[in-house]
This record gives structure tokens, sequence and C-alpha cells, in this order.
């Protein structure tokens, strides 16, 4: 879990009842948030994926089909 920043939380309690609610923290949610972002990362390696360097849609769709084959396998 994240922790909340204590500035954060100094901000919420001066504002009283208008501070709003607390962060929430959903274990479930997080991961899989934390599974789609590492995924991210990994197409992000691949350099025609990052910088859509690739000019047609075809071939870019080819290459993130490609990408996506090889992050299984591995």
């Amino acid at each position: 879990m994240i922790p909340e920043p204590s500035d954060q939380i100094r901000h919420r309690k001066n504002k009283g009842s208008r501070g709003g609610r607390p962060v929430s923290f959903d274990a479930h949610d997080y991961k899989d948030r934390n599974v789609v972002e590492r995924a991210f990362n990994h197409f992000k390696n691949w350099r025609g994926l990052a910088s859509r360097y690739d000019k047609y849609a075809l071939v870019y769709r080819g290459v993130v089909v490609l990408a996506a084959i090889v992050l299984w396998l591995s």
C-alpha cells in the first residue's frame, strides 16, 4: 500500500468538513493497474512502439502483436 503523503493529510485536515474523504485503497484494483503499467513499460522498450516510427497503421499493429507475443512467451 502506498501511504498518503503527510502534506496531503495536513491540507485535508485544515479544510475541515470541506476536506473530502481520505484516499481509499483497493488491493485488487491496484494489482490490476500494476499489471497494465508493467505491460506498457515492456512495450516502451520496443523503440518502434514508443516512437510510433512506423508509417502505416497495419505495420504498427503487427509490431504491437509481435511485441505482445514475445512478452507472453517470455
